[in-house]
């Protein structure tokens, strides 16, 4: 299935293909700040539609992960590994996904804060 996401200025839009079978709650200390539920795609299924220069970038501890978010209105619909080559995998925020029942969809808890 093809999902469509955005920011909710819209100035960072995706397109992502796959079928959502769960997403995780991580407890490390930005997605517990965030609120993100994140759900894991292979990096070649998520399209970026729009970004310009509106797409920030964020790192910290191992700098494994790049935390991507708008940098108008701050959302964060998206992070990824910073790998390099095939492999790599994309975070997607489904928060940020249009006409997904959030509801419906099984949360997992990941210890991210002892990871």
């Amino acid at each position: 299935m093809l999902y469509k996401g955005s920011c909710h200025c819209g100035k960072v839009a995706f397109e992502v293909k796959g079928e959502i079978g769960g997403a995780v709650r991580c407890n490390c200390s930005i997605c517990r700040r965030k609120g993100a539920l994140l759900w894991a795609v292979p990096h070649e299924k998520l399209n970026l539609v729009a970004w310009g220069d509106d797409l920030g970038r964020y790192t910290f501890g191992k700098r494994q992960i790049a935390h991507r978010f708008c940098r108008t209105c701050g959302m964060h619909p998206f992070a990824e590994d910073v790998g390099e080559g095939d492999g790599r995998t994309a975070y997607i925020n489904i928060n940020c996904l249009d006409d997904v029942d959030i509801t419906a969809i099984e949360v997992f808890e990941f210890d991210g804060r002892s990871a």
